[in-house]
């Protein structure tokens, strides 16, 4: 179980946003869950270090996956995993689309179904509005 603590923390070390696609929080209702990276069923502890914020699309979609099949070469690849991967080394932004640039990248975009079309809807009404993406991705 994660206790308030810890989901504070969990919260406050991803900025409010989705550690997998980057969505904020702000533009959901509903409080974005808490995901474990590697899941409870495949062994993975309740310790921050295997915990990430994930808005309700990514967290519904990776489900207790840790990897995938790369829709370019067909191979299994394993998913980004937000403590240990630095985003910018696995995708990009092209408009309100995210772009894998490695395996691991094109595979967390397919499994995860980043680029859904509500999503990127929301995403191009952020980059009118001037908000997004957020800071840390300006320039990529």
């Amino acid at each position: 179980m994660i206790d308030r603590e810890m989901a504070t923390a969990v919260r406050e070390r991803a900025g409010h946003a989705c550690e997998y696609c980057h969505l904020p929080q702000f533009t959901r209702r509903l409080r974005f869950p808490i995901d474990h990276i590697i899941a409870q069923q495949h062994h993975g502890p309740t310790v921050l270090e295997n915990l990430a914020l994930c808005c309700g699309r990514c967290n519904r979609h990776k489900g207790p996956n840790v990897a995938g099949v790369d829709p370019v070469n067909g191979a299994i690849v394993r998913l980004y995993h937000p403590r240990t991967d630095d985003w910018h080394s696995h995708f990009r932004w092209d408009g309100p689309r995210i772009v894998g640039t490695t395996d691991i990248g094109r595979v967390t975009v397919d499994v995860l179904n980043m680029n859904h079309p509500e999503d990127l809807a929301i995403r191009s009404e952020l980059i009118e509005d001037g908000v997004f993406p957020p800071p840390e991705d300006a320039g990529q």
